[in-house]
């Protein structure tokens, strides 16, 4: 064979193997398996418990006592509850007081600062069933106020104390709001975000 022939038996060959490829190519993407659609996800353990307590709110406190509801699934799919400023006193009452939902136990009180506004989340326990609630109250920032849960659960005394210390949130019908970290004297609320200490150093 000639050096022409072998070179273009060589051009036929490439061509040929293009032509395989491309046809191999065409056939993976015509008879591949079709991309599925992830399985539904499972409802929240949670879910169930949370539809029933707003269910009890809006029907035992008012209709307009449940700002926003939702799972926390990060935080072991706890049920949460934005409760109306001015609803909390009678939800506190009926989350200690009602049957189901019986929550005997205040876990924890935390106040966050969100510049926008500033939220006080009660953390309820039910001792028997060992079922868990955080309940949300929301505040503005120029007068932050939420009615105190201390006559509902004493628990909560010192829990809002610390809140009215080093967020300035105000707590009606706590029977002793007084700062309890910083002195007397202090001037300003250390952890709110517009909180300007006196050394910027320290």
């Amino acid at each position: 064979m000639s050096g022409e022939e072998q070179n273009e038996a060589k051009r036929r060959q490439v061509g040929a193997n293009s032509e395989s490829e491309r046809a191999g190519a065409t056939g993976a993407a015509n008879s591949g398996p079709q991309a599925e659609a992830p399985p539904p996800k499972p409802p929240s353990p949670g879910q169930e418990r949370l539809d029933r307590a707003v269910r009890l709110l809006r029907e035992l406190v008012a209709e307009d006592a449940v700002e926003a509801a939702s799972i926390n699934e990060a935080n072991g799919h706890l049920p949460t509850i934005v409760v109306k400023n001015e609803r909390w006193p009678q939800a506190a009452r009926l989350f200690r007081s009602h049957g189901e939902l019986n929550a005997n136990y205040l876990r924890n009180v935390a106040g966050v600062d969100y510049e926008t506004h500033m939220e006080v989340v009660y953390y309820l326990l039910n001792m028997a069933s060992g079922h868990n609630y955080a309940v949300k109250v929301r505040t503005g920032r120029e007068a932050p106020s939420v009615p105190s849960a201390t006559p509902v659960w004493e628990t909560a005394n010192w829990n809002e104390r610390e809140i009215y210390d080093l967020l300035g949130i105000d707590f009606p019908g706590h029977p002793d709001l007084r700062r309890i970290m910083m002195p007397d004297d202090w001037e300003g609320h250390p952890l709110r975000k517009d909180y300007v200490p006196l050394d910027p150093e320290v």
